[in-house]
């Protein structure tokens, strides 16, 4: 079995694999627009992480709300893991408790530059569709900001997940784009300045939340 993250799985997997690949889907957008009530955000505040938006629906619904739509193509970059058989089970148990937040398997190739044939083929990867109960939907990017800024849930403050995401992407595709993700991490990041009252402060802050280890242990693309 292969998986393919594109959110927290690309650098906080918890989960044992046997290879890995950096790549990317087609013909979805990475947004944060689903709700966190479970890991990142409460209830009473929920947080917000990433889902997929097909690209086709994306462009037909969502770009007049979106600031990033004009160079957005439909490319997602992640890292698809090849699961153990013998943890098989006992893995999609796992990640179906991870992801019952409002997500649904899906199965999709996975692509690297300059070649039309997958390196992976047919890898589960965990969407929350547009029509679930915790999607968030589009928002101002100041809102969405302010929103993971304060937020905190079991799983730790969103916006760490926010920062070691753009990290982890910077590591494995620096080629890659995503302004909607850097966008957002550069109005955390300025908010933690703010409060932080120095440079020297918010520099400390960041090295204790900014995940050492290369992102998923891959070889970047």
């Amino acid at each position: 079995m292969w998986l393919f993250g594109y959110g927290s799985l690309i650098w906080r997997p918890d989960l044992e694999y046997e290879d890995s690949k950096v790549g990317y889907i087609k013909g979805y957008v990475r947004r944060f627009w689903q709700s966190s009530t479970d890991h990142r955000g409460t209830e009473e505040a929920p947080g917000r992480v990433v889902t997929l938006i097909p690209y086709d629906e994306f462009s037909s619904k969502f770009t007049d709300h979106d600031q990033h739509s004009i160079d957005q193509d439909d490319i997602t970059w992640g890292v698809a893991y090849k699961i153990p058989e013998s943890k098989v089970a006992e893995t999609k148990a796992y990640l179906d408790h991870r992801e019952k937040n409002g997500y649904d398997t899906h199965f999709l190739d996975v692509y690297q530059p300059d070649s039309d044939v997958p390196v992976v083929e047919k890898a589960i990867v965990y969407i929350g569709s547009t029509d679930n109960s915790e999607f968030a939907g589009p928002a101002p990017l100041d809102s969405i900001a302010e929103q993971i800024y304060h937020s905190h849930g079991p799983s730790g403050p969103n916006k760490d997940y926010l920062l070691n995401l753009a990290q982890a992407f910077r590591t494995v595709a620096p080629h890659g784009n995503d302004g909607h993700l850097f966008e957002l991490e550069a109005k955390v990041k300025e908010l933690m300045r703010k409060d932080a009252g120095s440079q020297e402060a918010f520099d400390l802050l960041l090295s204790k939340i900014i995940v050492q280890s290369k992102p998923a242990a891959v070889t970047p693309y």
